[in-house]
């Protein structure tokens, strides 16, 4: 198993920027399903109990196996939404399959769009969820390794 994520190149973000919206995109899956924990309470003052359902094969292949990333990039925004098609193709959801990565951009980015509560954001990267190899492999043809 591995986790792909996209990144866009025409943004020349700087190394730090870039590693941390990777790290959003990485953990995306995970904290979704966190945050959409349907069985959550309070452990004591200080912790909450959050219990949520993982497939076996993502716990045992990828969680407690080899955690492999695979960084890809896209030229430009246009080419990093290209892979909504892809993936909408293989019947995979926003929110639950991939995580499209919107910079709040509080830094060195510029917006390129306003939320629907008036943030400026940027699309910066898209990750997936672990996938078999088979699977990455459909998304990941289209696309070339990030190079510095």
């Amino acid at each position: 198993m591995k986790q792909i994520i996209i990144v866009r190149k025409d943004l020349n973000m700087s190394k730090g920027k870039m590693a941390a919206q990777v790290a959003h995109a990485s953990m995306a899956f995970l904290t979704n399903a966190i945050k959409n924990c349907s069985n959550i309470s309070k452990f004591d003052t200080s912790y909450y109990n959050c219990g949520f359902l993982i497939p076996k094969e993502l716990y045992e292949n990828w969680i407690c196996g080899s955690f492999t990333k695979v960084i890809l990039e896209a030229k430009n925004k246009y080419q990093l939404e290209k892979v909504y098609t892809i993936a909408n193709e293989l019947g995979f959801k926003e929110g639950i399959h991939y995580f499209p990565i919107k910079d709040n951009c509080y830094t060195e980015l510029e917006p390129e769009e306003t939320d629907e509560d008036g943030i400026g954001r940027t699309l910066t990267c898209v990750g997936f969820i672990p996938l078999d190899d088979e699977t990455a492999n459909k998304i990941s043809k289209k696309y070339q390794l990030y190079k510095d």
